[in-house]
Order: C-alpha cells, then structure tokens, then sequence
C-alpha cells in the first residue's frame, strides 16, 4: 500500500505489517482513503477527531446552505387599501429574506372579464417593492387566475447573513444594556452609602448630647 504519514507527508509504498507497526509507534489509526487506487492508498489519523471534523463541517455547510423557496401570495383584482398595505407587507418580507414570490390575482365571476384590472394591480404592487425585488416572470393569465413571479435583488445566502448579523448585534445590545444597568446600580449603591454613614454618626453625636 502508499502510506501516507499522520502530517501528509509521503511516507512511500509498504507493506501492511509495517503501516500497522508505524500505527502502533504514533498510537493513531491506519484507514485506507482511496481504496480504488493502485495500490491502495492509507493514511496514518486519529479517526475519531476525523470523523468529528467531518461532522462539524457538514453541519456548518448544511448551516450556510442557501435553498430557494417560493412564497405565494393571493389577491383579488378589487383588493381594499388596508388588505394591499398588509398583503405588501409579506411580500416586502419575504423579498428580504431573499426568497421569490408568487404573486397570484384570482378572478371571479364577472371579473374574469376584466383582467386589466388584475394586470394594473400586479404592476403596482411591483412598482412598490422594486428596491428589494424585480419581476422575474411577468404577469400572465391562467385559468381563472393571473400570476407573475418576483425575484429578490438580495441572494439568499446574503440575507442570511444579514439575519445572524443583526440577531448577533441584538443579543449584544440586550448584553451590554443589562451590564450598563448593573453598572448604574452600584455606582448609586456607592453614592448612597457615605449619607447613610453620615446619618449613624450624627443619631449618635445627638443621643450622647
């Protein structure tokens, strides 16, 4: 087998008693890392912090990892103020943490015959969300309903970022609120304690007066 030595350094090609008598002396593990090679390629580790590095940085991975998502959201053409302010609301939210949205117009009845009013209403709503989105896919009908896709200018992983960075700063602020309190406290608890010595020893000069 090519052995392979516990820092990367080539240790050249052996035979399998002696790999397991370096193992022993360096009191690591042999573990065979390209089986398929010829010959088979091992390496001198401690398998059990590899494995552990291994884990740690799958997980760090899984944690960065960005995964595109597609929120919906429904209107209808004749959509009150007070509804679109609030239905705006979500899509300006889910634009900031970087995620697509649908943006789905359903007509009913007689509406169907109007659908300049559901294209009229989507074109708005783009108008008022294109410093955080752009339409992706422009306004088209289907069915009963018209829909168009809008797509964040933020990608992903950039407002996840963003997110853990202004969590991170929160949790300082609340840190160092709560040491700035402390601190107040004990500077008034000293300030207070020389008027109370000062008050004892007066009571005192009076009773023995």
């Amino acid at each position: 087998m090519r052995l392979v030595g516990p820092s990367g350094e080539q240790v050249g090609i052996v035979p399998l008693a002696k790999a397991l008598e370096l193992a022993q002396e360096y009191d690591l593990d042999l573990v065979e890392v390209a089986a398929n090679a010829r010959p088979p390629v091992c390496k001198l580790m401690d398998y059990g912090k590899f494995k552990y590095e291994s884990a740690m940085k799958a997980r760090e991975a899984r944690k960065n990892q960005a995964h595109t998502v597609i929120k919906e959201m429904k209107l209808r053409p004749k959509i009150d103020p007070h509804d679109y302010d609030t239905k705006k609301g979500h899509v300006v939210r889910f634009l900031k943490q970087g995620d697509k949205v649908k943006i789905t117009i359903m007509f009913r009845g007689r509406e169907q015959s109007r659908p300049e009013l559901g294209y009229r209403l989507l074109q708005r709503l783009a108008e008022d969300v294109q410093e955080l989105g752009f339409i992706e896919s422009n306004p088209k009908q289907d069915g009963r309903n018209m829909i168009m896709v809008l797509g964040p200018h933020k990608k992903k992983t950039e407002a996840m970022a963003e997110a853990r960075e202004a969590q991170a700063a929160r949790k300082a602020e609340r840190q160092g609120g709560s040491s700035e309190a402390a601190q107040a406290d004990a500077a008034d608890a000293v300030a207070e304690a020389p008027v109370e010595q000062v008050s004892a020893d007066t009571s005192a000069e009076n009773a023995e007066a």
